[in-house]
């Protein structure tokens, strides 16, 4: 877990110091510098246009960061709304929401339907956003729903049912705090998923458009060269599987520590 929370430490400053931290503007193109090897001047050398990788690199980060949370906060809202009144209301309302809607979109791929949406919606950082929640909510809205119905008959909230209080005072103030842990830990392995998602539409040229510096992109602008400058390959790969492994690797330490059974079975 710790070198999970370095590594996104290290992604997350980076992200948020973009405009300070990164030596050069991403965009600006210098055509008599192109392809350079990294360098003291340039860390990560230049890239085709003569511009500087590692800023890119960083603004890269900014994007996949912004991307990454809100993707995640729009799924997991539409997995509370949707997966709450499925698991504590239950009948009609689960079948239709369980059967018709959230076995539907975990029937197909979830990069399938991101890029069919994306495909049809266009390019664009609000497009992209909402191509992989469509793509991403049914998985969140079914574990709510089997948390949900996990608690909503035990004892406290049968007791503050029968004071009187409401179905939505009751999930928010007494299920919803109760449900919390696993929704942490499937959120922190969803941001991993979600920034290969979003490389994967940028590499494809359906996400985030240049001359936005997305990992994705980079990627794809690096395929002519290859053999040539290997590092325009290397660093924005590196890049996506660092910030991928530490969210993982926060996502197992999270579970480990908010389970109870875990916690006992290792001694915690």
């Amino acid at each position: 877990m710790a070198v999970g929370m370095v590594l996104l430490a290290l992604f997350v400053a980076a992200g948020l110091t973009a405009p300070w931290t990164a030596p050069y503007d991403p965009a600006s193109i210098h055509l008599t510098q192109r392809l350079e090897s990294p360098s003291p001047h340039h860390w990560a050398g230049t890239d085709e246009l003569g511009r500087d990788t590692f800023s890119r690199l960083v603004w890269g980060a900014r994007i996949s960061l912004a991307v990454s949370v809100s993707v995640v906060s729009c799924s997991l809202f539409l997995g509370l709304v949707f997966g709450g009144l499925a698991g504590y209301h239950g009948g009609w309302i689960d079948t239709v929401l369980t059967t018709f809607a959230m076995n539907t979109f975990l029937a197909l791929p979830g990069i399938l339907l991101a890029i069919a949406f994306a495909a049809f919606l266009g390019s664009g950082f609000t497009n992209l956003v909402l191509a992989l929640a469509i793509g991403g909510w049914a998985g969140y809205a079914r574990l709510v729903r089997a948390q949900v119905m996990a608690v909503r008959n035990l004892e406290y909230v049968d007791a503050a049912r029968a004071l009187g209080a409401g179905g939505l005072r009751i999930f928010l103030r007494h299920i919803l705090p109760n449900i919390a842990q696993p929704l942490l830990v499937q959120a922190s392995i969803g941001m991993a998923g979600v920034i290969l998602a979003e490389a994967t539409l940028s590499f494809l040229g359906l996400g985030i458009p240049a001359p936005a510096p997305s990992w994705g992109g980079m990627l794809n602008d690096a395929r002519l060269h290859l053999f040539d400058s290997p590092h325009l390959v290397l660093f924005p790969a590196a890049a996506v599987a660092c910030s991928v492994l530490g969210f993982n690797l926060l996502g197992d330490g999270l579970r480990d520590r908010l389970d109870p059974r875990t916690r006992i079975e290792v001694g915690i």
